[in-house]
């Protein structure tokens, strides 16, 4: 299996930001696998983009032990192996939760409790087939495990040289800065990272929410569904095409996503991504490029994890670093009263 293009030349050059207060540097624009890889995307077509991704400089990649039950971590594995990357030039990153699939019995197989921490682990090193990932996240915050049990096994495993840096995944701001309570009780590594959702329509939580970890901590967003699952681009605002996706698959999130079509919920957001288009046509841009450009607008986002299922798609994410620069004051301050969603400040009392 091969795979060869020409970069198109006129693509921006890719930007690299540190990784919160970590001496990491990642691409600002990565890509994961979350819904495609291992999954409804064929492998042929997984190498592509991948080979398309890291020849345009992108150098993170995400995945998770829960993504199509590890076959979205074996297949970046395979690509990894079948291009002989140096290991020292890229970062990937894998998210420990929801682990099923590593066993017969869910018993166990699934949380943050030092036993799955530990085993899901090395599961997904086998499946990559590297000695260790960069990044390791708790994917999804685990309240039936102590915390303390659970920052002991993240510190463990860098401790044992399986991964270089720890972080969450949707985690609330007061669950995080327990974990870095703990972590600075013990004498121990906290979470460098969260991987929130974060877009144009979804913003209450990174701007507002973590604002103290930001502050405190030098905590890093490496953000998932900049495009909100597509709806972003505007290609959805009159109906689901029947080239897309959610018309053509079966697995359950295109069916949520295709059963949220005509509902309120869905008109609004409509209208707001609609009103968007005027913004981008004024600066020259697809109302993609300006929703990714928008996100990686934030100081605090390190990388926007996008996703990709054909290597066009992963050059026309790299444009958005064409629009960054427009994204004057004035520009923002337009997209705000379109989106009237912009959160009220945390207000400090001393």
């Amino acid at each position: 299996m091969g795979f060869t293009s020409e970069v198109p030349k006129d693509l921006p050059e890719m930007q690299y930001r540190f990784l919160g207060r970590s001496g990491l540097q990642v691409s600002v624009i990565s890509l994961g696998g979350w819904l495609t890889y291992g999954g409804h995307v064929e492998n042929e077509k997984t190498f592509a983009c991948m080979k398309a991704a890291y020849d345009v400089g992108i150098n993170f990649f995400d995945c998770a032990e829960g993504y199509e039950g590890g076959k979205s971590e074996k297949v970046m594995g395979d690509c990894i192996k079948h291009y002989g990357w140096k290991r020292n030039d890229y970062v990937i990153s894998t998210k420990i939760n929801w682990g099923a699939a590593n066993g017969d019995n869910p018993i166990n197989n699934g949380g943050l409790s030092r036993k799955h921490l530990v085993e899901g682990t090395l599961a997904s090193l086998d499946r990559l087939g590297l000695d260790y990932v960069d990044l390791l996240y708790a994917h999804r915050p685990d309240r039936n495990t102590p915390m303390e049990e659970t920052v002991r096994a993240f510190n463990y495993l860098i401790d044992t040289g399986k991964t270089f840096y720890w972080g969450t995944s949707e985690w609330n701001a007061d669950e995080i800065e327990r974990a870095h309570h703990v972590a600075t009780r013990l004498n121990l590594v906290g979470p460098v990272m969260e991987q929130p959702q974060y877009n144009m329509l979804v913003r209450e939580r990174c701007e507002r929410e973590y604002q103290l970890l930001y502050e405190t901590y030098g905590m890093a967003l490496t953000p998932f569904s900049p495009l909100k699952s597509g709806i972003l681009t505007g290609k959805y605002n009159d109906g689901i095409p029947e080239d897309s996706r959610f018309a053509k698959s079966n697995d359950n999130f295109a069916k949520a996503m295709s059963e949220r079509f005509g509902t309120e919920d869905w008109a609004q957001e409509a209208k707001k991504v609609a009103a968007l288009k005027p913004i981008a046509e004024k600066l020259g841009a697809s109302q993609a490029n300006l929703a990714m450009a928008w996100v990686i607008k934030n100081p605090n986002v390190a990388s926007a994890i996008t996703g990709a299922s054909r290597v066009e798609q992963v050059y026309d994410s790299v444009k958005a670093l064409e629009v960054l620069p427009k994204l004057t004051e004035e520009v923002m301050k337009e997209i705000d009263e379109v989106l009237g969603n912009k959160p009220a400040p945390l207000v400090r009392r001393f």
